[in-house]
């Protein structure tokens, strides 16, 4: 399925870079941005973005690895423990 007109980009491409993203690094945080990298193309008028991101949410390697969920909260912890 076509997600992205403008750049041509299909559902299995979407996949694909996440797949390959995460295979490559297994802490990556992966956004739109870097799918759009790793295909070597980039958003044109940005009407497909909520498909894209639905899409993305589908791909099971998408998750945020175990070890870095909560951090922002554990350093905004650890700022107000140091400051006080």
């Amino acid at each position: 399925m076509i997600v992205c007109h403008c750049q041509h980009i299909t559902d299995r491409d979407i996949h694909g870079a996440i797949n390959w993203m995460r295979e490559a690094d297994a802490k990556a945080i992966i956004t739109p941005r870097k799918v759009y990298r790793a295909l070597g193309k980039s958003p044109d008028c940005g009407s497909c973005m909520s498909l894209f991101l639905s899409t993305m949410r589908k791909n099971t390697n998408l998750e945020v690895p175990v070890e870095l969920r909560g951090l922002r909260q554990a350093t905004a912890s650890k700022g107000k423990i140091n400051a006080g």
